[in-house]
This record gives structure tokens, sequence and C-alpha cells, in this order.
């Protein structure tokens, strides 16, 4: 059986739809939460960079740590598509709680869950004996 060129394209075409749409939805997979209570007695004061990758969202964190309290989080870089409107909700929710594992903002999930291990990052970095 012979393909005369228009059928040989749609099926590349085809094929190079299937793969793309594969990878799309590969890269939506959801991101599992890193974060716990953190260990206040292990923490040493001073500021800490984190990253956190999940799905199509990325961010870098820096986190001041204070008299073994997390009381500042800056986010250096956040690429998310509508997840922006995670941040200061997340970070709040972090500081208040002491926490990396707190409620992600509806409709921006993934990105509160990468935040959120971002922070776990950096607050592994500040334990003593880490």
């Amino acid at each position: 059986m012979r393909l005369g060129k228009s059928k040989l394209g749609s099926l590349v075409f085809l094929a190079i739809s299937v793969l793309f749409a594969g990878a799309m939805l590969a890269g939506c997979a959801e991101t599992q939460i890193t974060g716990a209570p953190v260990d206040h007695a292990r923490l040493r004061d001073g500021i800490y960079d984190g990253s956190a990758r999940g799905g199509p969202n990325k961010a870098s964190v820096q986190v001041t740590i204070r008299d073994s309290n997390i009381v500042k989080i800056d986010i250096i870089d956040h690429q998310a598509w509508r997840g922006g409107i995670a941040e200061e909700t997340v970070i709040a929710r972090i500081i208040a709680s002491q926490s990396t594992r707190v409620d992600a903002v509806s409709g921006a999930t993934n990105s509160s869950r990468v935040i959120m291990n971002a922070v776990q990052n950096a607050i592994e970095k500040a334990y003593i004996n880490n």
C-alpha cells in the first residue's frame, strides 16, 4: 500500500500532535507536597534560598529565619500560568502556621504546592546537622 503525500503528511502531523499532547499532560501531573511543620529546635537563623519544580510550575524563594522562626519569605521567581494568585496567601499561611504544609489556594493548587516545596527546600538548608 502506498500513501500519497497528503496522507503521509496528515499521519506525520497526527503523530506529532499526539506526542505533544502527551508531553503536555505529563507536565501537568499533580505535585506532591514535601513539607511539614518546622522543627524549631534545629533551625539556624539566617537567610536561605530554596527552589522547587512541579508540572509546568517553578518557584525560587528566599526564607529568613530569626529566633528559630520563619519571619519572612520572598518569592524570587515564580513561573506559573495562573498560580500568581497563590503567592501572598501561601506565604502568609506558612508564616502563620510555621509549617510548609498548608492549605493550597483554590484554582492554583499546583503553584501553591510548588511554593510550599521551595520553602521546604530552604528550611532544610537552615537545619542544624543537615
